[in-house]
């Protein structure tokens, strides 16, 4: 067995097509989606990431509202400027891009945008709407597994989920969201003894821990499906993920990439949430 490839880049196009024509559909209304990025500092990686955000609303039709402020901006002027986005109604989705300057309370910055704008998901609001099933806004990154894991066209009705790692970003939404679609999830982390007893149970294995090589071919299943969101460096420089590629992808029956596996989709689902926000204002 040679698992398939998820392709991230193929089904993030096909996506952000579909947010094209919805958003279009939407601006025809007079009620063209907005998404506004705030940038604060100077950090090299973050403008980069800023830069793709603003591309991807650019092809998909969403307005981008894109404010960039020196790293001395203090709390109390970032958070007036967020109640200011806040209140007002062509603007659909606030990102604030990670990290802020250290003087800067990042979770107060996320609390205080509007839940009907956390169109990243990061709030404790939005996370009470994700493990309650309310129709909040996911975090990007687990979304986006999942809908790679739907692209496989496999059930997870009744299949046993193993999630490798527990941050608040990703291995805890994306158990939630496992949880959600009727598959039996384990959580696993840095006091798990000994991981390969729960990712030789498991049906789907979802590495999320920032480690090269935490995920080897002896620790998979046969006929597993296995989603990589790690992004690392080998010796060489080379970007890989948390899974060993080369012995997994002979055991597993589906498996994503690094790079264009999940990385693709994280961006793609922020646009599929400030359209939905959009449509949601619109629905009243």
């Amino acid at each position: 067995m040679t698992a398939r490839i998820i392709d991230g880049n193929a089904l993030s196009t096909q996506l952000r097509a579909e947010v094209a024509q919805r958003t279009a559909a939407l601006t025809a209304q007079g009620r063209q989606p907005g998404l506004a990025v705030i940038l604060v500092g100077d950090d090299p990686a973050s403008a980069v990431y800023v830069r793709n955000k603003v591309k991807a609303c650019e092809t998909t039709g969403i307005r981008s509202i894109l404010e960039q402020y020196p790293a001395s901006m203090s709390q109390a002027e970032l958070l007036a400027r967020i109640d200011a986005l806040n209140n007002d109604p062509t603007v659909h989705g606030i990102l604030v891009q990670m990290p802020l300057p250290k003087h800067i309370d990042a979770q107060k910055v996320i609390e205080a945008i509007s839940t009907r704008k956390d169109v990243d998901g990061y709030s404790v609001l939005s996370a009470g709407e994700t493990m309650t099933g309310l129709p909040g806004f996911r975090p990007c990154t687990p979304y986006g597994c999942m809908k790679l894991i739907e692209s496989t066209g496999e059930s997870l009705k009744g299949k046993h989920a193993v999630v490798i790692g527990r941050s608040n970003t990703v291995g805890k939404p994306m158990a939630l969201l496992l949880l959600q679609a009727n598959a039996t999830v384990t959580i696993c982390h840095s006091g798990t003894p000994d991981l390969g007893v729960y990712t030789r149970q498991a049906d789907i294995v979802v590495a999320a821990v920032g480690r090269q090589n935490t995920l080897r071919g002896d620790m998979v299943k046969r006929g597993a499906i296995v989603i990589d969101v790690g992004i690392n460096r080998n010796e060489q420089g080379k970007l890989c993920g948390d899974v060993d590629f080369e012995s997994v992808a002979p055991v597993a029956s589906w498996i994503t990439p690094v790079p264009g596996g999940v990385g693709p989709m994280t961006i793609t689902m922020l646009m599929v949430n400030t359209l939905e926000a959009a449509e949601r204002t619109t629905r009243g």
